[in-house]
């Protein structure tokens, strides 16, 4: 069977195909308005009609839903008494010293939260029965608002769902579509349940609308989709927790980073992802990192995530002149339509546009020579916007790129030097259609001495989805203390999530043999708010110690511990593609393809231009070069080297880079 990752971005729609024959690799124009049209599009174009595909996809939908306010109009119904809940929020402000900064954008309409009668027990035990004879008048209060989804968030429903089944049942037979908190998050912390489940109230029905057309055009074919903790789920999960997907296109490019970068001797990385639209960096220090604690369109979705940091700084931000006459570039975005001024239809420059009036990028073989870039379209619009700022069109196209290279900058500080990292000790794995693009610059920047660009660096993302396993996250408030609970008693809480997990594993199509069910335990100092995930295994509790030296520099002896969250990942092991492996000698550099003008540092470059096709395992050059191939474009700025290693990544090093000591590779 063929197996097909798609991921859908804002400018481009990548596509990924195994089978029998390796890898095969194909790029087509995104369709805003219908992601689904690009897909079938591509698909046609690279499997043969009639052909068992295996599908996993990255969509953007739920993202975009919540960042641009899309979603479906959702009701809360929760526990008399606690309708504003969402609308309070925490105490914590997002910044200190600001005197006007902006409210959240609620998803939740006014008037749209609907309280109930009952009540239960931090532990569960029943203080007030459900009032059912409520449920009629309450169904008639949703329909007359019209909402086509609904959240039902009871109060301490983690530690005793019936009150929340029962409802959920009674709405869902009246028509309704439901998400109730204890299927999404059966945890303490009410703000956090309470916006994770609307959260997924708000994008499911999108999403369900989104996949159902996907399986009709897709016919036979099976579908899965990528989820934001690096795995994928069938259809009809997704359908089911759309909100577990809306970072889903990220986390398979981290997935993808982590295996080739390890394939080249680096398990020390930080990801460099750059897009049409935003970029996304990770820190990985020696395994993936994972958090709890993310939050999308202002909203807390407390699910495990890759963690991942996101700006909105890619390939097509847009420059303009702000109010003070200052150059800004971004957030917003060309994307694919009408895309930078370089494609024939977009009006306002990008930074795309500005890497092409620096000679950085091939008009004639852009997306190996599938699209000719407009020089002299991009040329007029620079002229226009340079005599509006009074500067040369170069120093204009070069302070684009360094705004853009210094919002990414501080996306990689944010991952690393602000949580008492040094960048220095890692290497920047960059990747994305725009990543080898800056990602030299930024490392110089950084003083990060090594820059690795994969093979399929342009599509990593789509490729990330069929390197990564089918997982399914699970997890049970106990809030207890440590020391009550046994190693005895601790098997018995995992026990039924266990088999849950077991069960829908092997309901994904996995046997026992390609299943792994890994258990790990939320701890906590008795009397602190947050607490540290650490394995179930011998020894946790020590681990725990460890974990908060080295996350907050201190321990408390003596101190109790509290274990707060059970929690289970259920894996089943997907057919991967393996890495290429080939002989490592060294031998000449090919002819470049041409030798043009490229702008580096104010000053003009005689820069070669090379296939990357052409460039061989054991190769080695030095910058200025710009290296092209179909899927993106490798800028080595002078006094950068580089070299083709024994996976075909391209390593190039910076010489004058210093190196704290020798753990990032």
């Amino acid at each position: 069977m063929i197996r097909l990752g798609i991921d859908t971005g804002g400018t481009f729609t990548d596509l990924v195909k195994f089978d029998e024959h390796g890898l095969a690799v194909h790029k087509v124009r995104s369709t805003p308005d219908d992601p689904a049209r690009a897909m079938f599009a591509g698909i046609s174009e690279i499997v043969a009609s009639g052909e068992q595909i295996e599908i996993i996809h990255g969509s953007t939908v739920a993202t975009n839903a919540m960042l641009e306010r899309k979603g479906a109009r959702v009701a809360l119904v929760t526990t008399r008494g606690f309708e504003d809940v969402l609308l309070i929020g925490r105490q914590t402000r997002r910044e200190l010293y600001n005197f006007f900064v902006e409210d959240r954008r609620p998803i939740l309409e006014p008037g749209l939260a609907f309280g109930i009668t009952e009540r239960l027990t931090p532990t569960g035990e029943v203080l007030e029965p459900l009032h059912e004879d409520e449920v009629t008048e309450l169904i008639h209060a949703l329909r007359t608002s019209e909402v086509q989804a609904i959240a039902v968030c009871l109060l301490h429903s983690y530690a005793n769902p019936t009150h929340e089944d029962r409802l959920a049942l009674l709405l869902t037979d009246a028509g309704f579509g439901v998400s109730a908190s204890h299927d999404v998050l059966p945890e303490y912390r009410e703000f956090e349940r309470f916006s994770t489940t609307v959260v997924n109230a708000y994008v499911t029905p999108l999403m369900a609308k989104y996949l159902g057309r996907l399986e009709e055009g897709l016919g036979h074919s099976r579908l899965r989709i990528m989820q934001s903790n690096g795995g994928s789920i069938s259809v009809s999960c997704a359908k089911a927790a759309a909100v577990r997907t809306i970072l889903s296109g990220p986390a398979a490019g981290v997935v993808g980073a982590v295996s080739l970068g390890q394939c080249s001797g680096y398990k020390h990385l930080i990801t460099f992802d750059m897009g049409g639209t935003s970029t996304d960096v990770s820190l990985i220090d020696g395994q993936i990192g994972m958090t709890t604690d993310s939050t999308v369109g202002d909203f807390p979705v407390r699910l495990p995530v890759l963690d991942i940091h996101t700006v909105g700084a890619g390939g097509g931000s847009i420059a303009y002149v702000d109010s003070g006459g200052a150059l800004r570039v971004g957030p917003r975005s060309a994307g694919a339509d009408p895309g930078p001024v370089c494609y024939g239809k977009g009006n306002e420059l990008t930074v795309t546009d500005a890497n092409l009036l620096l000679g950085r990028l091939d008009a004639d073989h852009f997306w190996g020579g599938c699209m000719l870039l407009d020089v002299d379209r991009v040329g007029a619009k620079a002229q226009e916007f340079a005599a509006r700022l009074n500067m040369p069109v170069m120093k204009l196209a070069e302070g684009i790129v360094r705004i853009a290279n210094a919002h990414m900058e501080h996306a990689i500080r944010a991952v690393s030097v602000q949580r008492g990292i040094d960048p220095r000790n890692f290497a920047l794995l960059a990747f994305g259609g725009a990543g080898g693009m800056h990602a030299c610059e930024i490392a110089e920047l950084l003083n990060i001495g090594t820059v690795l660009i994969p093979e399929h660096g342009g599509v990593l993302s789509a490729l990330g989805m069929l390197l990564a396993d089918v997982k399914k996250d699970y997890s049970q408030t106990v809030l207890k203390p440590l020391s009550d609970v046994s190693d005895e008693a601790l098997l018995i809480l995992f026990l039924p999530i266990v088999q849950k997990a077991r069960a829908e594993i092997e309901m994904e199509g996995f046997p026992e043999r390609s299943m792994l069910i890994e258990c790990a335990l939320d701890i906590r100092y008795i009397g602190q708010s947050y607490e540290i995930t650490v394995p179930f295994s011998p020894g946790y509790a020590e681990n725990f110690v460890r974990q908060h030296v080295r996350l907050y520099g201190y321990a408390i002896p003596f101190k109790a511990l509290e274990l707060v969250n059970l929690r289970v990942t259920g894996i089943g092991y997907t057919n991967k593609p393996a890495p290429p492996n080939r002989e490592l000698s060294e031998r000449p550099l090919v002819e470049p393809i041409a030798t043009r003008t490229s702008w580096f540092e104010g000053q003009a470059w005689k820069t070669a231009f090379y296939q990357r096709e052409s460039l061989g395992s054991g190769m080695k050059g030095c910058g200025p070069a710009i290296i092209t191939s179909g899927q993106s474009t490798a800028v080595i700025p002078p006094n950068f080297s580089f070299s083709i290693d024994g996976v075909g990544a391209l390593v190039v090093q910076q010489p004058t880079a210093q190196k704290l000591d020798t753990q990032g590779s």
